[in-house]
């Protein structure tokens, strides 16, 4: 997080230096001047957005912070109007999680606009509509209140790219109907997505919901306690540090490559089943205008699936399941259009019923 420093010591330091100065010159002598480091680039600032889930404390905020830090991501800047709330340990906890916040409200009331031109975020993470839908809003209103924010984004800096997540189980005691109701909603929102993110600006769904559990990570039914901010900021680090990855240094910085940001698409494939696991395949297509030198794919199987075994990729598994894969030594670099396809293994309950799983992926911007 970048903070203005206090004035007084460097005013202090110029004083004693000026009289030093003052003193040698009489002597024939002068102070050599100090280099002068080169100005470093411009963090990538991430805006977490939503409502309470995000900003009350929002404490999966900071587990995700502290897991970028500890992965060398330090030069990551996470912005918003708000500031942060606690949570015991260090973090950057600036984020735009308004309690209480219906998105359709958001968008019906233009507030996001100011937000963004407060915090010129490059990549946006948002989990937003529970409210909207334990106030049984229909998930027609509440994606078209999406569509509104990432016009917004869009307008805001083109090459956003903006991370949604399919809403963590809600179970409150006062909504028997709220349960079903995430259901259904997070059921349209991968449609939506693939009809919204473009090359340019890449629309990234994440599965929150999968292997969340209301009774034992959550205090309310709805809110997550440590359990569920561990999982929520699992599910949220492959794919935003593949957006890390991704984003494009500042136009006309050193090493811009200029054009795009390049972007891909996965598609998953199950290629055969038996009692407790099955095989599948994920295809890596690079869709845009540059080649890709390298590519990182989010694999996270649902009912309670895990990988097992990788080939034609290496394989990063999280606590909570969620597979990161890598490209091989060979099977890299993608000229646009083209595909790697990898192939897995993976156990199952005997109950998970048919094989499924939601896929993503980034790829690597070409070196300056």
């Amino acid at each position: 997080m970048r903070r203005t420093p206090h004035s007084s010591p460097h005013l202090r330091v110029m004083s004693v230096l000026g009289l030093l100065a003052t003193l040698l010159l009489p002597l024939g002598m002068s102070l050599a001047p100090r280099a002068t480091a080169a100005p470093a680039a411009d963090p990538v600032r991430v805006m977490p957005l939503g409502d309470s889930i995000t900003g009350s404390p929002g404490c999966w905020r900071a587990v995700l912070w502290n897991r970028l830090v500890d992965s060398g991501y330090t030069d990551v800047d996470f912005v918003g109007t708000l500031p942060p709330q606690g949570c015991g340990q260090a973090h950057d906890g600036d984020n735009e999680g308004h309690g209480g916040e219906l998105v359709t409200n958001v968008a019906d009331q233009n507030l996001l606009p100011g937000r963004l031109a407060s915090t010129r975020p490059d990549i946006v993470v948002m989990h937003f509509g529970t409210n909207d839908v334990w106030s049984s809003i229909s998930p027609d209103r509440i994606l078209a209140a999406y569509t509104t924010l990432v016009a917004q984004m869009r307008a805001s800096n083109p090459d956003m790219r903006i991370l949604v997540a399919q809403l963590i189980p809600m179970n409150p005691s006062s909504c028997a109907a709220c349960a079903q109701r995430v259901v259904d909603f997070n059921a349209r929102i991968p449609g939506w997505a693939r009809a919204t993110g473009t090359d340019r600006s890449p629309v990234t769904v994440v599965d929150q919901w999968t292997g969340f559990s209301t009774a034992t990570d959550t205090y309310d039914g709805v809110h997550p306690d440590a359990s569920g901010d561990d999982k929520i900021a699992a599910r949220w680090f492959p794919p935003l540090a593949a957006a890390l990855d991704a984003v494009p240094p500042d136009p006309g910085g050193p090493g811009d490559p200029g054009g795009d940001p390049v972007a891909c698409t996965a598609r998953f494939r199950a290629v055969s089943t038996w009692q407790g696991g099955y095989q599948g395949e994920v295809t890596v297509t690079n869709t845009s205008a540059s080649a890709v030198p390298g590519w990182t794919a989010t694999v996270v199987p649902a009912n309670g699936a895990r990988l097992t075994q990788v080939w034609n990729g290496a394989l990063t598994t999280a606590a909570d399941g969620t597979a990161t894969v890598t490209n091989a030594a060979w099977n890299g670099t993608l000229a646009p259009g083209a595909s790697a396809t990898f192939g897995f293994v993976a156990s199952a309950p005997a109950t998970a019923g048919t094989p499924a799983a939601t896929v993503t992926c980034a790829g690597r911007a070409p070196a300056g």
